[in-house]
C-alpha cells in the first residue's frame, strides 16, 4: 500500500499541431498539457523529469532534466501545478511515459509515475 503522505496524480491532455508538423519530412508535432496534483499530506517539490518517448516504429528516446519548463514547483497538499510542453516524433502515432522525482517537505524523495499516453494524428488510428 502506498504511503498516503506521498501521493501525486498526473493527468495529461494531448493535441496534434498540424501547423508545426511536416508529414512529408516525417515530422509530427504534439502539445501536451499536464496537471500534477498533490494528493498526499505533505508539500512536495517537483525536482526533475524523466520521459520515455516511443515512436510508431519502436524507436525510443529518453529525456531527463531538472523541473518542468524551467520550473521546480512546490505543490501543497490538495494543490496542483499545470504546464504545457511539446514533443516531435517521426511517425503519426507514438507514446510517452515517465516519472517526476518529487521531494517532500520531510526530506523524503519519491517518484510520481506518468502513465503511458498516446500521441496520435487525428484519423491515424482506426
Amino acid at each position: 500500500m502506498p504511503d498516503p503522505r506521498y501521493q501525486v496524480d498526473v493527468s495529461v491532455v494531448t493535441r496534434y499541431l498540424p501547423e508545426q508538423s511536416q508529414p512529408e519530412h516525417q515530422r509530427f508535432a504534439f502539445a501536451y498539457t499536464i496537471t500534477v496534483r498533490n494528493k498526499g499530506s505533505l508539500p512536495a517539490k517537483l525536482l526533475s523529469r524523466h520521459w520515455v518517448i516511443t515512436d510508431g516504429d519502436g524507436h525510443v528516446e529518453e529525456v531527463r532534466g531538472a523541473g518542468v519548463v524551467g520550473l521546480q514547483p512546490e505543490i501543497e497538499p490538495d494543490g496542483e501545478h499545470t504546464y504545457s510542453s511539446g514533443s516531435v516524433i517521426t511517425t503519426k502515432v507514438g507514446t510517452m511515459q515517465g516519472s517526476y522525482l518529487m521531494h517532500a517537505s520531510d526530506g523524503h524523495e519519491f517518484k510520481a509515475i506518468i502513465a503511458p499516453f498516446r500521441l496520435a494524428v487525428p484519423g491515424a488510428l482506426h
